[in-house]
């Protein structure tokens, strides 16, 4: 990861717009926005003991089934201790199965389960639904223009691998 933020331009202003005050208030917004898109599901979670790391969890895994140990460590980029933690109380409440490699009998692919999956889902329609309805009154093309936001708040060197995970080889 780059250690320098890269300089923010203004070809209109003509100046470096980091050298203003910091953006408090879009800051402020990405905290608030964050907090509300994860508060539905937090309290859904709670009920089964869990937390936001085993959301992240059932939503990679039922997206990706099969997804290894390492790719999931890649895309979370939490440590493999807390991730093993949190597979450990995934897979013992039946919300994750574990399965050996077929050609690597050392690599563990990751699979939900049927109650995973439905959780996972119920999670995701959740928020779904929030994001539909902060769409709901903007321009058609608003959803585009979010994407491509959030596209490029991502660090550059990781964008192209996380815009084949969103949306799939050979699309963007």
């Amino acid at each position: 990861m780059p250690d320098a933020i890269p300089a923010v331009h203004s070809p209109t202003l003509g100046k470096d717009l980091l050298d203003e005050l910091p953006a408090y208030d879009l800051i402020e917004l990405f905290f608030f926005a964050y907090r509300d898109f994860v508060s539905d599901p937090d309290r859904i979670l709670d009920e089964y003991g869990f937390g936001r790391a085993h959301h992240r969890v059932l939503h990679f895994v039922d997206r990706q089934p099969g997804l290894t140990i390492a790719e999931l460590l890649d895309i979370l980029r939490i440590t493999k201790q807390s991730l093993n933690r949190v597979l450990k109380e995934l897979i013992e409440k039946d919300f994750v199965e574990s399965r050996m490699g077929t050609s690597d009998r050392r690599q563990r692919l990751l699979y939900v389960t049927g109650q995973g999956h439905d959780l996972a889902l119920k999670l995701a329609k959740l928020q779904t639904r929030r994001i539909l309805g902060a769409l709901a009154d903007l321009e058609p093309e608003a959803k585009e223009l979010v994407s491509s936001y959030l596209l490029r708040v991502i660090d550059p060197d990781d964008r192209e691998h996380v815009e084949r995970l969103v949306f799939g080889a050979g699309k963007t």
